[in-house]
């Protein structure tokens, strides 16, 4: 089991990392709202890897035969893998590659708020804006809320995976 996670966790993240960059290096003109929509098909084309890294381990290693808790487990340890990579990688983007990053996403999130919000309800959103701004910004935080963000979709991926591959 150890081999399969490992493998198909490091096919996650090797996905997720490959398509971020692609992303951001093709397709970085693109309005924030497009990235974002990009950014989350290329968290579930990478968790796919959950789905095979199950199926193989019960096809190839465990004679046909999977629990639904031994299924989850497998698919759990593979979108931690991927989770970890996508941290990481979204730490490196923002405090290396990329560091204007929060500041043009921040701009841009007002100017889309001031344009589309009344005046009075646009101060209130302002000011909760400006509240998380820092928090937002601290490379921690920004570790962990995408962490959080890949891992909660690879766990959903894989109760699903789990649940169309258990097999007694």
């Amino acid at each position: 089991m150890k081999k399969t996670v490992i493998r198909f966790g490091l096919y996650g993240a090797l996905t997720i990392c490959l398509l971020f960059l692609i992303t951001w290096y093709l397709l970085g003109d693109l309005p924030f709202s497009i990235q974002e929509i990009l950014g989350y098909t290329s968290m579930v084309i990478s968790l796919s890897f959950v789905y095979f890294g199950i199926k193989h381990f019960r096809d190839r290693e465990n004679q046909g035969q999977l629990s639904f808790t031994l299924a989850l487990k497998i698919g759990v340890l593979i979108s931690l893998i991927t989770a970890l990579a996508f941290g990481i990688l979204d730490v490196l983007y923002t405090e290396v590659l990329n560091p204007d990053f929060m500041e043009a996403y921040y701009q841009a999130t007002v100017n889309d708020m001031r344009n589309a919000l009344p005046p009075d309800e646009f101060e209130v959103q302002l000011a909760e804006i400006e509240a998380q701004k820092v928090m937002f910004s601290s490379p921690i935080f920004s570790f962990g809320l995408m962490f959080l963000t890949v891992f909660v979709i690879g766990f959903i991926i894989s109760l699903i995976s789990a649940l169309l591959l258990q097999r007694k």
